[in-house]
């Protein structure tokens, strides 16, 4: 037997749900052909709950932070998602990181809408351009929506992450980034974004990395290291900072990424291996060493890096208490 009309409505309607997580609004329901009262028996039947007026998900369990995410945009459309939950959603992972967290959903400018709690509202100038309107669920382009986030950190260390993390998870480029930078006339932080990006497009993937190119490398004169370098041995992977003449290797653990005992094993086993089958000497330096310790942690550098064959001297920075110039004052 062949499909019938009164199975064309119904079909629709789950290749619907299954797009968007299993929510849905009234008015979808209807444009699929079926009734009102298809609703009610849903809802009667504990088989569908309303989240907001108008908008259903198809099960009385607890939500996913995807399920909250496509509801809220749901009620506010046109809309799409943004800031950070746009980034999430790009990322593949809005399920397992995003818990709890904050919707935020960008609007047009000038629209007037009640807040619901867990959900921030964005105005947005040009919100049909900067919004990918088929994503699932639709959203601001990843590039806005990290200049967002930076715009609105509110210490350099925040503006910092806000831009290179996105580039680190492989999610934009520094050069999109600027693309996107040069098209907004008005935003909070800009010379500091332009000059994060620009760090950034040289190899520096993270906060951290981007505090030791600042605080350590830049100040004190100690070379530059190739960033970002693709692992010649054990799994594929990247060395925060290599130096290939002096047979080093740099890696910078921020410990949000190296905060378990697996990950921690991993990171044991490839400096090993970096050890036995390419003899190079792996050195891992943490926050306190790149920031609160850097001149301290620059004067030591120096003196591995000359013991590998370096034949330069590292530069006092402009404190008057730099251990480099302390270093040098006592040899």
């Amino acid at each position: 037997m062949g499909i019938t009309v009164d199975d064309i409505a119904p079909a629709r309607l789950a290749s619907l749900l299954r797009d968007q997580e299993h929510t849905v609004t009234r008015g979808q329901v209807l444009a699929c052909g079926l009734d009102s009262a298809y609703i009610r028996r849903r809802l009667r039947g504990g088989a569908w709950r309303a989240v907001y007026p108008g908008i259903y998900i198809t099960h009385t369990g607890p939500m996913t932070w995807l399920q909250r995410a496509w509801c809220a945009v749901l009620l506010a459309a046109p809309a799409a998602l943004s800031d950070e939950s746009a980034l999430l959603v790009a990322s593949g992972n809005a399920d397992r990181l995003g818990g709890n967290d904050t919707i935020h959903v960008a609007i047009a400018s000038g629209r007037r809408i009640t807040p619901k709690p867990g959900i921030a509202f964005h105005h947005r100038k040009n919100l049909a351009a900067d919004t990918m309107a088929n994503a699932k669920p639709p959203r601001v382009r990843v590039e806005e929506a990290v200049l967002d986030v930076a715009a609105r950190a509110t210490t350099g260390l925040t503006v910092i992450a806000a831009l290179a993390d996105p580039v680190q998870a492989r999610l934009t480029t520094a050069g999109r980034l600027r693309t996107a930078l040069e098209r907004r006339r008005r935003i909070r932080h800009r010379d500091l974004i332009r000059d994060v990006l620009g760090d950034v497009a040289g190899g520096t993937c993270s906060a951290l990395e981007h505090r030791f190119l600042t605080r350590v490398e830049r100040p004190h004169g100690l070379p530059s290291p190739l960033r970002q370098a693709p692992t010649t041995v054990s799994k594929p992977g990247f060395r925060d900072l290599e130096y290939p003449d002096l047979g080093l290797i740099v890696e910078l653990d921020g410990r949000l990424f190296h905060d378990d005992a697996l990950s921690r094993d991993r990171d044991m086993e490839r400096d090993l291996d970096a050890a036995v089958f390419v003899d190079r000497r792996t050195l891992r330096l943490c926050w306190g060493q790149a920031t609160v310790r850097s001149c301290s942690t620059a004067a030591k550098l120096s003196l591995v890096m000359r013991r590998h064959g370096w034949e330069s001297t590292p530069t006092p920075c402009s404190s008057p208490d730099c251990d480099v110039r302390r270093q040098q004052c006592s040899t």
